[in-house]
């Protein structure tokens, strides 16, 4: 690994900003599309995207292998049910929201990590991450104007979705790290598109379907960029220049999330958000001062 330069800097923000896009174009989405539909369009644009990528590169596939209960497993928890409870819960709460209560993922991450990752075990600047991080998730909840009686469910149905991205992303280490991420990310979008398959049998969603323009661009973005593209990106810093340098991204979602939030979906941010994100923010960053042992 190399250190940084200025275009790895501008890459990270590029990448902090598509994911941070993600919300409001989910929100965006919901206006025509139900949960499930989006989700299942979105996971196949996805698979597209990446499926051409590994063709290109010659990356074998191995989601039929003998591992495949693993990919299938961690293609439902990482991606399929973490997709629906998102979708489903941006679909009430504000899209800065959404993406605030995800950014929290990294303290829910370092929480189970010590229980279930041998050398992930707490330390004093970890704990001391977590405990202010989700005194700034506690912190919203007194914002009424943010969290009320109307939303509250759906804010603990998009907090449950972070926590299915941990619980999907621990297997995934256990389970899957030494076979190569191209292929655990195509092979896990692979089983999340087959897991949909029978919720859209069910529900059949195209009987009703009346989509929007607005609505069907946005559901096409999330599928080619901030599935598809940005994990491309994810891969590219991470092999460059390490783990540790690609984690910092986590800093930069909330915050662009909030900018899109306000500059395009016309959400209101009130000074109790502004804490409430830079207490997570520093959280986060207390977190990451106790990974200083993980290596690039």
């Amino acid at each position: 690994m190399r250190e940084p330069k200025t275009i790895d800097v501008l890459l990270l923000i590029l990448l902090g900003a598509i994911w941070g896009s993600a919300f409001f174009n989910i929100k965006i989405a919901t206006y025509t599309y139900d949960p499930i539909t989006l989700v299942f369009v979105r996971v196949f644009f996805a698979l597209m995207a990446l499926g051409f990528y590994c063709a290109y590169k010659n990356v074998k596939i191995l989601a039929f292998s003998k591992n495949w209960k693993m990919y299938a497993l961690v293609g439902l928890t990482n991606i399929t049910i973490p997709f629906l409870l998102i979708a489903y819960g941006t679909n009430i709460v504000d899209s800065y929201l959404s993406a605030i209560l995800m950014s929290t993922t990294p303290l829910s991450g370092t929480l189970l990590a010590h229980f279930f990752i041998s050398n992930e075990k707490l330390n004093i600047f970890k704990s001391t991450g977590v405990i202010i991080g989700f005194i700034g998730i506690i912190f919203l909840f007194f914002d009424k104007l943010v969290i009320s009686e109307s939303n509250i469910f759906y804010v603990i149905v998009i907090l449950c979705g972070s926590t299915f991205y941990v619980i999907g992303g621990i297997l995934t280490l256990k389970f899957l790290k030494d076979e190569g991420n191209e292929n655990v990310s195509t092979s896990t979008i692979l089983w999340s598109l087959i897991s949909l398959f029978p919720f859209c049998l069910y529900q059949e969603p195209w009987s009703n379907l009346n989509p929007s323009m607005e609505s069907t661009i946005a559901l096409i973005y999330l599928g080619v960029f901030p599935t598809g593209v940005a994990w491309m990106l994810r891969f590219h810093i991470l092999t460059k220049v390490g783990m540790v340098f690609q984690t910092q991204v986590a800093y930069l979602i909330p915050i662009f999330g909030i900018i899109f939030g306000y500059l395009i979906m016309d959400e209101q941010i009130t000074w109790k958000v502004l804490v409430s994100l830079i207490i997570i923010i520093f959280g986060i960053f207390m977190v990451k001062r106790g990974n200083k042992g993980i290596t690039n």
